[in-house]
């Protein structure tokens, strides 16, 4: 985190976001193909796993940014029936922010049929795991 102060890329992001300037759209899109070619998604997800909201709302977001990718292969890759997994049970938490955002997840970027595919091997292998993705523990009550 120290190099990214050093380097100044928070105020290179908004020095970026005050000027009027039509390409920012298309440095988003760069971004994204970006990580979406460095296999930079197994990355993203893995932080759906932090014990930090903040952290897994992050995730989400990105994940969410990386699933309008043209290419049906990134879509494929972003909506792994184990994100799938984790998003619903995301959508079942007690925190609005983050059971809003997976469902906002769900709702754009799977297919009625990868939900009801992740729902049914849920059942069927329990709800305390999604395929490799290690889930955060459940709050305290």
């Amino acid at each position: 985190m120290e190099d990214l102060r050093q380097l100044q890329v928070t105020d290179l992001f908004l020095d970026m976001l005050t000027e009027d300037n039509e390409n920012f759209v298309d440095m988003d899109r760069a971004c994204r193909d970006l990580i979406l070619e460095s296999g930079g998604v197994p990355l993203v997800t893995a932080r759906l796993s932090s014990r930090r909201e903040e952290t897994v709302l992050s995730a989400i977001t990105t994940l969410t940014n990386l699933a309008t990718a043209p290419a049906a292969a990134a879509r494929a890759r972003v909506t792994d029936a184990a994100v799938v997994q984790c998003m619903l049970r995301f959508s079942l938490s007690e925190s609005p922010r983050l059971r809003n955002l997976a469902s906002v997840f769900l709702q754009d970027c799977c297919t009625e049929r990868q939900v009801a595919q992740a729902e049914q091997q849920m059942q069927v292998g329990g709800q305390q795991s999604a395929m490799g993705i290690p889930l955060p523990a459940d709050p305290a009550p």
